[in-house]
């Protein structure tokens, strides 16, 4: 794709995007507004670019970056500049200039001691949308500790809401912290947008990645500041929830396992021939969860998640196969889903082509799916054409 084509059928078509950020948060807030139509140009370092160049998931790379910053800068130019250098900031100054959008991540107070903080920024551009990602926010005890995802988790307790109680505290096995402060960020950029529209001002958006984690336990924190009694007990060995009585939970078949959400314990001890007569009242559900639970992964054992399913699905009991990866993927309803995308860059060496498959992004616009076959850029690839396109040449 060429750095001006235009997409008017995605909403942001027209919108320049000036990416600052690094590794994750950022720059998938970044990706989401590409994905929407707005052209994103990521300031890099020359050399080295972003640190997530380097950063890699499971340990895989191509063409010289890893895989993980070829899926999370998808569809993005490159503009190389040394922010510390007058030559380097007086050319990005001239880009803020023209741009709609800033995103940033760096720790509390280094952008500003660059000069490109949100208040000298809208100095310049009164319409700039300035969204700022951070750990944990620009005040306060935790505002210099290391903004990771573990980290955040661990601050914000998620941890203890994994697992049973025989386990320790358990946490997610992906970047939650980091994917849902993105989220959040697009989303007050795209807001802030539209609210542009209407008074012709800008503003500023900020998410870190501990309001993620704490909005993300919404429920369980509104419950224990209405009432402190409520803390988090964790389950019998098979629950899947602290806050949820019997039979919600994952149980293993004799082939895989199986999930069970909320449903009546007497109907399904009836569906699966075991005897929960003693348990009408569903308070019982609660105060016997242990007992139930065991029963029911002693039974659940003795056939295939397939034979249950057909007897439990036919009663339409909430309920499904837990998928492996491989099944996942493998799966007829991952393929109707069409959440496959292929993009595309010259390799390094400019011999070849590099394509990476991922996945794109979960939303369709007029009932179609939003997908792009750009790839992540090379270090200031696009570094002389910006120059000439936006900065009228060197």
């Amino acid at each position: 794709m060429s750095p001006r084509e235009s997409r008017p059928e995605l909403p942001l078509d027209g919108m320049l995007v000036l990416d600052f950020s690094q590794f994750l948060a950022g720059p998938v807030a970044a990706m989401r507004l590409a994905d929407l139509g707005a052209r994103v140009i990521k300031i890099e370092r020359p050399g080295t670019g972003d640190i997530g160049r380097t950063l890699a998931f499971a340990g895989l790379e191509s063409d010289g970056d890893t895989l993980s910053f070829h899926i999370m800068n998808r569809n993005k130019e490159s503009f190389a500049a040394d922010l510390k250098s007058s030559e380097g900031l007086a050319e990005v100054w001239k880009l803020v200039a023209k741009a709609d959008v800033i995103i940033q991540n760096f720790r509390p107070g280094v952008i500003e001691r660059l000069g490109l903080g949100y208040e000298d920024v809208k100095k310049v551009n009164p319409r700039i949308v300035y969204g700022s990602a951070s750990g944990y926010g620009s005040t306060g005890p935790w505002k210099d500790r290391p903004g990771q995802d573990l980290l955040a988790q661990s601050i914000s307790g998620l941890p203890w809401v994994n697992g049973s109680k025989e386990n320790p505290p358990i946490p997610v096995g992906l970047a939650v912290a980091d994917i849902f402060t993105s989220t959040h960020l697009a989303h007050g950029v795209t807001a802030l947008l539209l609210r542009r529209e209407r008074t012709g001002v800008g503003g500023l958006v900020e998410s870190s990645l501990i309001e993620a984690m704490l909005d993300l336990q919404f429920e369980l924190i509104s419950a224990h500041m209405f009432d402190p009694e409520v803390i988090v007990k964790r389950g019998a060995k098979n629950s899947a929830h602290a806050f949820l009585p019997a039979p919600y939970g994952l149980y293993e078949t004799s082939d895989g396992y199986l999930a069970i959400a909320m449903t009546p314990i007497p109907l399904l001890g009836s569906l699966l021939d075991l005897d929960f007569s003693a348990y009408e009242d569903p308070a019982s559900w609660w105060s016997k969860q242990e007992e139930i639970m065991k029963a029911l992964a002693t039974q659940l054992k003795t056939r295939t998640t397939e034979a249950w399913l057909a007897i439990l699905d036919a009663a339409d009991i909430w309920c499904a196969p837990v998928l492996s990866l491989p099944e996942l993927v493998a799966h007829e309803g991952f393929a109707e889903l069409d959440m496959v995308q292929k993009t595309q860059r010259s390799s390094g060496d400019g011999a070849s082509i590099v394509e990476i498959t991922t996945t794109r992004s979960p939303m369709r616009i007029d009932g179609r799916t939003v997908t792009s076959t750009r790839g992540a850029p090379h270090v200031g690839e696009h570094t002389e054409e910006i120059r000439q396109e936006l900065l009228g040449g060197k």
